[in-house]
């Protein structure tokens, strides 16, 4: 059933005007937000943690526009084909890029640490598509159709898909080759992260970025395709960061992942109707099952 909505989302957001499109994604997702109670209490939910002083009349109405953002998330998603220098220089609009260009001079690789914010999966497309060698770690559906669905998405571009919790040595592969890596950063599947702050309350978070980082000699970049209110995008590179190497190499992880959590809170924090967790956030889930 997921794959038949999958297809027909394509068939029309390829095929209809892409305001129309747009128009549609907000009718379905504001009638999903109605319906899907528990999709719609988790996200109000991970909303009050971070705005504890807003009322919730407030927190509802983002909570709202959440899902009708996701919505046209995946209007973009199903437009991958069409992505190239041309549809890149009239909707997007690219800041810092040169963060990237830096990184990659030193010959190994790039980390682009981003979050489940905006549209990351454009921010891959457009890289691949600029030509910049390109990997994404991908997390799998439960449906193997589905999952086969979104690597097509993705690969479309010209991008390497990296299975999540299969391709380690593939990421280790992909830094040496001098690629951009994308990792995801704002959620860990495998119950082995760093325990600190994040918005708020203590969690479990990724230390992927800082691991590679750390033994490849590779810079982060943190990352993140903003949706602009006239729908069209501002890609941003943030500040690189660089793990050291010392003795203590949990005080090391720690204190790279510290830096990128904070850049991911501040970008949250700022874009809170773009950041797509329909799961309450702060709950432990076991890796393998679905978080979007």
């Amino acid at each position: 059933m997921m794959l038949f909505l999958y297809r027909t989302g394509r068939f029309i957001a390829l095929r209809m005007p892409l305001k129309f499109t747009y128009w549609l994604a907000t009718v379905v997702s504001a009638i999903y937000f109605a319906f899907s109670r528990k999709d719609r209490v988790a996200v109000i939910s991970n909303l009050t943690v971070i705005f504890p002083d807003y009322p919730q009349k407030r927190i509802r109405s983002m909570a709202r526009e959440v899902f009708i953002n996701f919505g046209k998330y995946l209007i973009d998603f199903f437009r991958f084909s069409i992505v190239d220098r041309a549809y890149i220089k009239e909707y997007v609009k690219l800041e810092n890029i040169e963060y990237l260009h830096e990184g990659l001079k030193q010959n190994n690789g790039v980390i682009a640490a981003t979050a489940h914010l905006g549209n990351w999966e454009l921010g891959g497309a457009v890289v691949a598509a600029l030509g910049y060698p390109f990997a994404a770690v991908a997390l799998n559906h439960d449906d193997p159709e589905v999952t086969r669905f979104f690597i097509r998405q993705r690969e479309v571009t010209g991008a390497e898909v990296i299975p999540v919790g299969m391709g380690i040595r593939r990421c280790f592969s992909a830094l040496k080759e001098n690629k951009v890596l994308a990792l995801v950063g704002d959620r860990d599947y495998f119950d082995n992260g760093l325990e600190m702050d994040f918005l708020g309350k203590k969690m479990l978070v990724p230390k992927g970025p800082a691991v590679f980082s750390r033994r490849c000699g590779s810079v982060i970049v943190p990352t993140f395709m903003i949706r602009n209110p006239d729908d069209t995008f501002t890609f941003r590179f943030f500040k690189p960061i660089m793990a050291v190497a010392t003795k203590d190499e949990r005080r090391d992880l720690m204190d790279t992942t510290e830096q990128i959590i904070s850049v991911l809170e501040q970008v949250i924090r700022e874009y809170p109707t773009q950041w797509y967790i329909f799961r309450e956030f702060w709950k432990k889930i076991s890796w393998g099952k679905r978080f979007l």
